[in-house]
């Protein structure tokens, strides 16, 4: 099979970037190796700066339209009171809030929009095994489905299959491991009615937790130190069940209902990027690239900045058949910054806040209690995590009429 563009990965890198170039007149095909976008572990975080994106496409009223929960302030519930970490209240943007809505439903709104373009294609349970090389370039990918192996040739191949990403590997390239001090125990319990609204980060000496309102159950993480996993796991459920419920006491009576540990996940945390994204032929954007803490909840949206900036910069390119190395180089150059950048503030956020805590620091949280009306703290922080350092726009123009471009090979 041919395409223009072959992305591997149906996250929200992947998935974004698809659309937008399909959306501008260029033949696509994703690859999911999945058979659906179903996956607890996904980030449920939308910030504004993914929504304006959103609107400009003409899905933010859609996306709304789907169950969510929103969210204008970060908080952190400490054993003695609770602290507004941050507040986007404010913030110069027409969605000044977080917007909580389960992943698979963001990459079902966004691969349906990119159905509506003859160009689309989405292959689903398409595992990539290898890519093609020709000439020093890479000229596709090979993959396997139900049906076999398959080759197909693109003019460029992208990358955007997460952390463990199988074109990384194929390609010979290797991050570069910045470290994380922990892991995630994910798993979820039933919610009520009368429970908090909002999401809840809480900390205490020796413990944290992410709590997540999913509607009819709350998605949890409890945070442990890098590594501990067959500890915690050797403890028992019941070490754990105690441990839920002296975090959050609204759910002790319901922490029977996690029957074992074979109902807990294991989410390995890493912060690390490539040095170099690109080859010939060849680009990984998103966490295949740069794989982000939790911390502050911007995966999603720094991987869907990467795709628009792809598709700013690749688009004509692709419209044209030839993808020079300099102009994948580009999307590197543009896109190192922020990422740099942010996963600066996710490591001093690790090592100040997260470590002490997890060692069993008896102040974990240092942080005034009105920090988020500090006028250049509170004004920063709002920008960062509302906004990003470098929010990307859509530069794409929507082509309707006639066929998808398609390379000649």
């Amino acid at each position: 099979m041919q395409t223009t563009c072959a992305i591997a990965g149906g996250g929200p890198a992947g998935a974004v970037l698809a659309l937008l170039l399909a959306r501008a007149g260029v033949e696509v095909t994703l690859l999911e190796k999945h058979a659906d976008f179903l996956r607890d572990f996904r980030g449920d975080t939308i910030h504004p700066s993914t929504m304006q994106v959103l609107d400009e496409l003409g899905l933010a009223r859609a996306l709304l339209a789907l169950p969510h929960r929103k969210a204008d302030r970060v908080m952190v519930w400490t054993d003695e009171r609770e602290i507004e970490a941050a507040s986007l209240r404010g913030l110069k943007s027409r969605f000044p809030y977080i917007t909580f809505v389960p992943q698979w439903d963001f990459l079902n709104l966004i691969t349906e929009a990119a159905r509506r373009y003859p160009g689309f294609r989405l292959l689903m349970e398409a595992e990539v095994t290898g890519l093609i090389r020709e000439g020093g370039a890479v000229r596709g990918l090979r993959y396997r489905d139900r049906d076999g192996e398959h080759e197909l040739r693109a003019t460029l191949t992208v990358g955007a299959d997460g952390r463990h990403s199988d074109v990384r590997r194929a390609a010979g390239l290797v991050p570069v491991e910045h470290g994380a001090p922990m892991d995630a125990l994910w798993f979820r319990l039933p919610r009520e009615q009368d429970d908090p609204v909002d999401a809840i980060l809480r900390v205490s000496a020796g413990r944290m937790m992410v709590a997540i309102n999913r509607e009819t159950y709350w998605q949890l993480a409890y945070l442990i130190p890098k590594g501990d996993h067959e500890r915690v796991k050797a403890a028992g459920v019941a070490s754990l069940r105690a441990a839920v419920a002296s975090l959050l006491p609204f759910l002790a009576g319901r922490t029977e209902m996690l029957a074992s540990m074979d109902e807990v996940s294991v989410l390995r945390v890493a912060v690390n990027r490539l040095r170099r994204w690109h080859r010939p032929g060849l680009l990984l954007i998103g966490d295949a690239a740069h794989a982000m803490s939790p911390v502050f909840g911007v995966g999603i949206n720094l991987a869907v900045q990467d795709a628009v900036a792809a598709a700013n910069l690749l688009a004509g390119a692709l419209r044209a058949g030839n993808v020079p190395e300099a102009l994948l180089a580009r999307v590197q150059r543009r896109r190192t910054p922020p990422t740099v950048i942010t996963q600066f503030a996710q490591r001093v956020v690790q090592a100040r806040i997260i470590r002490p805590a997890l060692r069993g620091s008896p102040t974990p949280v240092r942080l005034p209690r009105g920090m988020s009306r500090l006028p250049l703290i509170g004004a920063l922080a709002r920008r960062f995590i509302g906004l990003g350092v470098l929010p990307e726009h859509v530069r794409t123009p929507e082509i309707r009429a006639g066929s998808p471009t398609r390379a000649q090979y």
